[in-house]
């Protein structure tokens, strides 16, 4: 018996271990919990996205309070949310941030995509200011019920210290479209956020 319970909590610590552990994704780790403004966030997935004639272009990971398969439920996901990016080559941030706004574009009507104007102007302008990020520069996007879209771009360069927050709040989910909408930006890139095995192609721009 004594044995028994001996080999039952070692296999219970080895399981909380490896739950434990970070996801390695081309080269870049990904904790499995995340802390925003003090709620503990599940990393739900990561991949990575790629450019035509390009290649790998950044990682990306989402983290929320709860898993979540499809869009809908992402959406739905009560408290904070983060998208964590994290550069692979050096990427010239005026076109990230016009990749970024074409990506939204693709995915809204113009009625919606008309009231996110100011903010993907301020947004650009952001990754403008920036130049470039160079491989490992990350850069988080997250929501923050009460304050909005928090932007915070950690790069070489030190680039947007102090981004004051996107308070519009259609904008975070105007932004995971990008990612996640029905035109995402890379649909392999999009199952594999949402925990799910690729089954299909990249796509984007």
């Amino acid at each position: 018996m004594v044995l028994l319970r001996t080999l039952c909590l070692g296999t219970a610590l080895f399981a909380g271990a490896a739950l434990a552990q970070p996801v390695v994704t081309a080269g870049v780790k990904y904790e499995q919990q995340a802390d925003v403004r003090g709620t503990k966030l599940l990393l739900n997935g990561t991949g990575t996205r790629s450019v035509p004639f390009l290649g790998s272009y950044y990682t990306a990971g989402l983290y929320l309070t709860r898993k979540a398969s499809t869009p809908e439920e992402v959406a739905a996901a009560p408290g904070p949310k983060r998208m964590s990016i994290t550069a692979l080559r050096e990427i010239d941030s005026a076109d990230l941030g016009k990749r970024f706004t074409r990506g939204v574009e693709d995915n809204m009507n113009r009625g919606e995509m008309a009231k996110l104007v100011p903010g993907l102007i301020r947004m650009s302008q952001v990754f403008s200011d920036c130049k470039k990020l160079q491989p490992g520069d990350n850069f988080t996007i997250d929501w923050v019920p009460g304050t909005g879209t928090v932007l915070t771009v950690n790069a070489a360069s030190k680039c947007a210290p102090n981004v004051e927050p996107f308070k519009e709040p259609e904008f975070y989910n105007a932004l995971l479209s990008i990612w996640l909408g029905k035109k995402p930006a890379d649909s392999r890139l999009k199952d594999l956020l949402l925990g799910q095995q690729p089954a299909s192609p990249n796509t984007g721009q």
